[in-house]
């Protein structure tokens, strides 16, 4: 079997544990609000790469000598499904019609298309609130260090707000309509994407055991990726299809954003992803313990098609 099937056969049973593990986590479809839990059920399993937990998951094992140690499982779970939690209620959101207006998401019709708008704002808040019960029961999981749950609580909380993902969605629903500078489009990839790519890789190696200097570096590989991550989707805008990617494309051009494309065209920002991209891997090798599965899943998911 060469490397390339290999992998994929590896990273597709990832993502069918990562899958089991956001079902166990969902609340139970009951009580007279029970279209809320549909609504979340339907954003959380619309499918996906599950890339953050997944992340999580990977650096962890680099840190706990290759394995979920018993006593520590049931908390790296629950932060595993509170990181795709806040994901997915990022998703939810931004295909509002106050926000992208989108009708399509991995292919089928968006949580506010099938649920209503005021169901998708809700949906949206509701997996958000329920990101942080879920991660606040870890401290009750017998978790053997509590200090390393609060970090990972504080890194997840921060991460998401607005010194992360709500900051760069302001300041990138604040630019679009007219052109913006480099900087001010550098600032929202590093807080809308990049920060919770960050989270998870930070988490996963606090929760692993890792040193601060280990945390630090693990931060920094993660903003590579997040950066390399988002000028790829800016690509894959302009040259995929709506079919392939699952969701529609030119939508930037819609709403009039700013990319890396807009600003150096398709030829330059692939050579960007590829500079970032080579970055984040030689990060990674000053890391200890067998990355060869988390090499290939960043540079998989960096250098995607869809």
């Amino acid at each position: 079997m060469n490397l390339k099937l290999k992998f994929l056969e590896s990273q597709k049973k990832k993502v069918e544990e990562i899958e089991e593990i956001l079902r166990e986590f969902l609340p139970k479809e009951e009580g007279y609000q029970k279209v809320i839990m549909a609504a979340m059920g339907y954003s959380l399993l619309a499918g996906g790469k599950r890339l953050r937990p997944m992340l999580m998951k990977e650096t962890y094992l680099l840190f706990s000598g290759g394995e979920e140690r018993p006593q520590e499982k049931d908390a790296l779970h629950a932060f595993m499904a509170a990181q795709e939690m806040i994901h997915t209620y990022s998703l939810v959101h931004d295909d509002l019609p106050a926000m992208d207006d989108d009708e399509y998401r991995r292919g089928r019709k968006t949580t506010h298309v099938v649920f209503g708008e005021d169901m998708g704002i809700l949906a949206g808040d509701a997996l958000l609130n329920f990101a942080f019960e879920t991660a606040a029961g870890a401290f009750f999981t017998g978790f053997p260090d509590s200090g390393k749950l609060a970090a990972a609580l504080r890194i997840l909380s921060r991460k998401a707000g607005i010194y992360g993902m709500i900051g760069g969605q302001v300041i990138d629903v604040k630019e679009t309509g007219h052109a913006v500078p480099k900087e001010v489009l550098d600032t929202v990839y590093k807080l809308k994407t990049a920060a919770l790519i960050e989270s998870s890789m930070m988490i996963g190696a606090v929760l692993g055991g890792a040193s601060e200097d280990e945390v630090r570096t693990a931060e920094q590989i993660a903003g590579n990726v997040g950066l390399a991550f988002q000028i790829q989707d800016d690509i894959l805008d302009v040259t995929g299809t709506a079919e392939t990617l699952g969701k529609p494309v030119r939508s930037d051009e819609k709403n009039e954003k700013t990319t890396y494309v807009t600003l150096y065209g398709v030829a330059k920002a692939k050579e960007i992803v590829e500079e970032k991209s080579r970055e984040a891997v030689r990060m990674l090798n000053e890391l200890p313990g067998d990355h060869t599965y988390l090499e290939q899943l960043l540079v998989q998911l960096i250098c995607r098609e869809k």
